[in-house]
């Protein structure tokens, strides 16, 4: 925890580790550090007392007030406090479990509140949820946060999404006799190895291997499907504006599909994200089947398709037809991928019979942070294995056809 400036400035480390084990555990006459807080430290401890408190045990008279009650205005204090005392990575974990533990939801459907907070992946989650019970005048807003969230993430992802892509498409329309300046050398070489000449010190090539320069023609289609439940916020937001990144390139056909038990295709939206994560409904049953049934239905080329299906594969629908319904598509050519998350937040709770069932159809289910998405789909388009990350969705394990 950062707990700031006097953290770094205080030349007694004993003195330094025992007020941060006073800040972290709350001041209890049982904590046993007998150090007393002020300043700027008083003012954090009152901050982090208001949102944690004392957990569900009986407070005593010597004991602070803990909690943020419910009116704006107190609020409104708090979220400037911590602003003030602390980064802005704690600040978002601080409001969202003030969210969860405080129940400050309906507060977020005021214009000034929504002013007033840190705006970030979980917040637009949030704000997507109480979308249908959102007073007009909080909406002109709460759009304004979501876009601010949106246009950061696309700062961080497109360009290195773009480019891992358009690498990808050139690769996977390989030429039998390329021109030179399109000759792979890599694996020309590695595929004439047996006729290198030692006299000469050089390979003589039977076999040129290369790529077709880029085209403005459409190279390969996405589908990216996904699941709108409620636990399955963050990855809406993340596939919401890697659609709009995908879409943007000339070379790759993009739809994209959000389900519960309805299906909603939200494809002519894709110019805009925001537009698109406003058009979701999240919260609902799930029905994975019918929603895969919608997606193969619009599938055209399925050699040259990639479907992405988001979502923790809790199916409310028909287990059995979900499965031949994927196994239908790859039988086709489709290549086909589950993510059982897209966000940053690690390993999700998911249905794991579901999920080893989709691998024994060749089908690879698993959590994938934003960073690694540009590689999965590449691989994908490439049709070479899958690069699976560890259980907690960070590092690739090793492929997977």
């Amino acid at each position: 925890m950062t707990t700031g400036p006097t953290a770094a400035t205080d030349p007694d480390p004993a003195g330094e580790r025992l007020r941060r084990w006073r800040l972290v555990l709350g001041g209890d006459a049982a904590d046993g550090t007998g150090c007393a807080l002020s300043g700027q430290d008083s003012a954090m401890d009152g901050a982090l007392t208001a949102l944690y408190g004392k957990g569900d045990r009986p407070q005593s008279g010597r004991d602070r007030a803990a909690g943020l009650g419910a009116s704006a205005p107190s609020v409104a204090r708090w979220l400037g406090d911590i602003r003030t005392y602390f980064p802005s990575s704690v600040v978002q974990v601080m409001q969202r479990d003030a969210i969860d533990r405080l129940g400050l939801s309906a507060l977020l459907l005021e214009p000034e509140m929504l002013a007033a907070v840190e705006a970030d992946v979980h917040l637009v989650g949030t704000l997507l949820s109480l979308n249908k019970v959102m007073p007009e005048t909080t909406k002109e807003t709460a759009r304004a946060v979501v876009r601010k969230v949106v246009e950061d993430l696309e700062k961080r992802l497109a360009a290195r999404t773009r480019a891992t892509l358009t690498g990808a498409l050139d690769r996977s329309a390989r030429v039998a006799r390329p021109r030179h300046h399109d000759i792979d050398w890599n694996r020309t070489i590695a595929a004439n190895l047996k006729y290198y000449l030692p006299e000469y010190g050089t390979v003589v090539p039977e076999r040129l291997i290369g790529y077709g320069r880029a085209s403005r023609s459409v190279k390969k289609e996405v589908v990216l499907c996904i699941d709108q439940s409620g636990s399955m916020a963050a990855s809406v937001v993340y596939a919401s504006v890697f659609g709009a990144v995908l879409a943007s390139m000339r070379s790759i056909s993009t739809r994209l599909v959000v389900f519960d038990t309805a299906v909603v295709d939200l494809t002519d939206q894709l110019d805009d994200p925001v537009d698109v994560l406003f058009g979701t409904q999240l919260g609902g049953g799930t029905d994975i089947n019918r929603a895969l049934a919608y997606c193969q239905s619009r599938i055209t080329r399925p050699a040259e398709t990639v479907v992405v299906l988001i979502s923790d594969l809790y199916e409310g629908g028909i287990r059995n037809e979900m499965l031949k319904r994927v196994a239908a598509m790859k039988a086709s050519g489709v290549q086909f991928v589950t993510l059982l998350a897209l966000s940053d937040e690690g390993a999700p709770a998911y249905d794991r019979e579901h999920a080893a069932a989709l691998a024994a159809l060749g089908a690879p289910a698993f959590a994938c942070t934003p960073d690694l998405f540009p590689e999965v789909m590449a691989a994908a388009i490439e049709k070479r294995p899958i690069p699976v990350p560890d259980t907690e969705g960070h590092a690739p394990r090793g492929p997977v056809p």
